[in-house]
């Protein structure tokens, strides 16, 4: 990456904008090695779907325990720093605050308005409903730096209160990367921002994942950078403009179609860590690859049998995006599970890390498109 911050120097700050990302621990591992998993799966079940089911005015999410990867941004003068999951499932940026007394915040970095000069308060209040509880707060403006350079006038939330979930999260915070029409109160997304003052020398932003490693992974925005791909960017037209949401053609393994048949919608979303999709499909797909569903709604396969089980392919607008057993099952020391999550009745899917790990993505807002390639 030497070379890259090189060719940065060289070049219009606005072509250089990039976050390294970070892949932390989930909180699932945290969980597991403090041998507390079992009761948190009861009390805090996941619900994939959730951030996907709109409310007016307010912006779901949910609980998903399997994140892992973070970027650091700052707000506020002088800057204070803060770890965020960059979403492109949610469209607003949000961080714990020195109003909030939730355990959740006491665990986290802290936004502290008082100790910023360029901190404008607001009356305005947002709140973001979970599957277990609520994150509230205040919305308020101040100077954001991301990938070192600086977003003006930025619209964030203060969290006042956290659902008790989030405590095992490793990020502190949420900077959403989908659309306007679903910020919560309306506040301007900060890649609207970006567009608007001039940052970027192109409207979109890409991000590589990588999986060997805690680093090297990546957002950049306003740029392509072909060290991470080979061949061709295929590009796909976005069936709405809220999410990042595409249509697919099927899902098929052996050259048979175990789901979406027919064709469905799938939204291309940082923000969630597995593949997930409607439930019979989910449970057919998982019987394909051999995974069998325990008590807690995981899908677990037996680690000596990976290297034997088959690939699984994701047609999507004509284009074969093939996935091998190795990119879709997890191993740790507590098992092996199917990257294939229940999404539940909703008949949407969710194309997530699992999915973005092998195809290098870019978000282009100036033509309402998703490119995909293979990771180099």
């Amino acid at each position: 990456m030497k070379w890259a911050v090189a060719f940065c120097a060289l070049v219009a700050f606005s072509e250089c904008l990039r976050v390294p990302l970070i892949k932390g621990k989930t909180a699932r591992e945290t969980l597991q090695e403090k041998g507390l998993w079992e009761e948190y799966r009861k009390k805090h079940p996941y619900n994939p779907m959730a951030k996907f089911q709109q409310q007016k005015g307010a912006e779901s999410m949910t609980n998903d325990a399997d994140l892992s990867y973070y970027g650091v941004i700052s707000l506020g003068t002088p800057p204070q720093s803060f770890k965020v999951v960059f979403d492109t499932g949610s469209s607003n940026l949000w961080v714990p605050s020195t109003y909030c007394n939730s355990p959740s915040c006491n665990d986290h970095h802290k936004f502290n308005p008082e100790s910023s000069s360029t901190f404008q308060p607001t009356v305005q209040s947002f709140q973001i409903p979970y599957g277990t509880g609520y994150l509230t707060g205040i919305l308020g403006y101040d100077t954001l730096q991301v990938g070192g350079k600086k977003v003006i006038n930025q619209i964030f939330g203060l969290s006042e209160s956290e659902a008790p979930f989030m405590e095992q999260m490793a990020a502190d915070g949420i900077l959403g990367l989908a659309f306007p029409s679903i910020s919560s109160a309306g506040a301007t997304p900060v890649f609207d921002n970006m567009m608007s003052q001039g940052l970027l020398s192109k409207d979109l932003f890409s991000v590589y994942l990588s999986d060997h490693g805690q680093v090297g992974s990546m957002v950049l925005f306003g740029e392509i950078e072909q060290q991470y791909y080979s061949g061709n960017i295929h590009w796909i037209p976005l069936t709405s403009q809220t999410y990042w949401k595409i249509k697919m053609d099927s899902v098929t393994i052996d050259g048979n179609i175990v789901a979406c048949a027919g064709g469905c919608q799938a939204i291309v979303d940082t923000g969630t860590s597995l593949v997930v999709g409607p439930t019979n499909d989910i449970y057919n797909m998982n019987a394909w690859v051999g995974a069998s569903t325990n008590q807690n709604g995981d899908a677990t396969v037996p680690c000596s049998n990976v290297q034997n089980m088959p690939e699984v392919t994701f047609n999507i607008d004509g284009q074969p995006y093939t996935i091998p057993a190795s990119a879709y099952v997890s191993q740790t020391s507590y098992g092996c599970m199917s990257g294939f999550g229940n999404g539940g009745s909703q008949q949407l899917w969710i194309l997530g890390d699992v999915f973005i790990r092998q195809f290098y993505t870019v978000f282009d807002r100036q033509y309402n498109m998703v490119g995909l390639a293979s990771i180099a």
